[in-house]
């Protein structure tokens, strides 16, 4: 039995910050931001919306593009560093707004690999005959932990949510491979305090050598080549991380989906947003081989090769 994305959804605040907002407040431009990081813009939600509101909203349109209802949810995992509270998890409270009486419900802290590990885990329920359907959600209100009076990392990040149900789906279709990965060691590099603290250069370094790796590894378990691939979903960073993974699938511009300029780094929900994304803009179609590839604190990262359809 294949396990592979069966309904999608996605939510975005409607506040949007631009380079040129934040200009008033931090000792930046719009140039240095766009040239060094590729975004323009990101959606900051407002004080009445936590985390597991966003969550919410994009979970009703996952469960509504794949036809199923809460009842028939098996399992939450809610992949957030930003939760509304220590505990209850996000899934928990997830659960009882959707009203999935029957399924469990846990949150994954993997910073922005987590809705990687968050698939790479769902897969494994669906793909013994545990579950039929998992719910995974990848959601951060990062702006509650931003100091905006640093100019290396208020620049960087949004909020927003992204939700997949993962389910069976036909021969030959679905994940085919994946990989994931941590090393403790560069933990102290991008981490919370009060506030993100991020050692960019050493990130720059990790992202750039790890992602470009994972896409080959995945290709390589699945017996494909970088010739097979359809289009390239990459943690939505750093315009400068995500086009080294392009440049070593060697794939052309447009099979690379890139919405870090409209949204920023918006962690455990950049990869469903951007999947979502090029959905809707017809980019991707049935039979597909996707690439998707996230890296974050931890440090971790993980990637997945898709034959994308039900």
């Amino acid at each position: 039995m294949n396990a592979g994305i069966i309904g999608i959804g996605r939510y975005l605040p409607e506040k949007v910050v631009t380079n040129a907002d934040l200009e008033k407040i931090v000792d930046t431009s719009d140039e240095w931001i766009r040239t060094r990081t590729g975004i323009e813009e990101r959606r900051i939600a407002d004080d009445s919306i936590d985390t597991s509101d966003m969550a919410y909203e994009s979970a009703l349109k996952a469960l509504e593009n794949a036809g199923i209802e809460p009842e028939d949810l098996d399992l939450i995992l809610v992949a957030t560093v930003t939760p509304d509270h220590p505990f209850p998890s996000v899934a928990c409270m997830l659960q009882e707004r959707l009203n999935a009486n029957k399924a469990a419900a846990m949150d994954i802290s993997a910073a922005c690999a987590g809705f990687m590990y968050g698939i790479i885990t769902g897969k494994q329920f669906i793909e013994t005959g545990t579950y039929k359907h998992v719910l995974v959600v990848g959601v951060e209100k990062l702006s509650k932990i931003t100091d905006w009076n640093d100019r290396n990392t208020a620049v960087l990040f949004g909020d927003g949510a992204g939700a997949a149900v993962i389910g069976p789906v036909s021969d030959g279709r679905g994940i085919l491979s994946f990989e994931l990965g941590a090393d403790g060691t560069g933990a102290k590099h991008l981490y919370q305090d009060e506030y993100i603290i991020m050692n960019g250069r050493e990130v720059f370094k990790f992202a750039v050598r790890q992602m470009g790796e994972s896409c080959i590894n995945v290709l390589d378990k699945a017996g494909l080549s970088k010739e097979d691939v359809d289009f390239l979903i990459p943690h939505q960073a750093n315009i400068r991380i995500m086009e080294a993974s392009r440049q070593r699938l060697e794939l052309p511009v447009e099979k690379m989906s890139k919405t870090v300029d409209k949204y920023g780094n918006t962690s455990a929900s950049s990869i469903p947003i951007a999947l979502v994304e090029e959905l809707e803009a017809g980019k991707i179609k049935d039979d597909d081989l996707l690439v998707m590839v996230g890296f974050g604190g931890g440090l971790t990262w993980g990637a997945i090769a898709m034959r994308w359809g039900r």
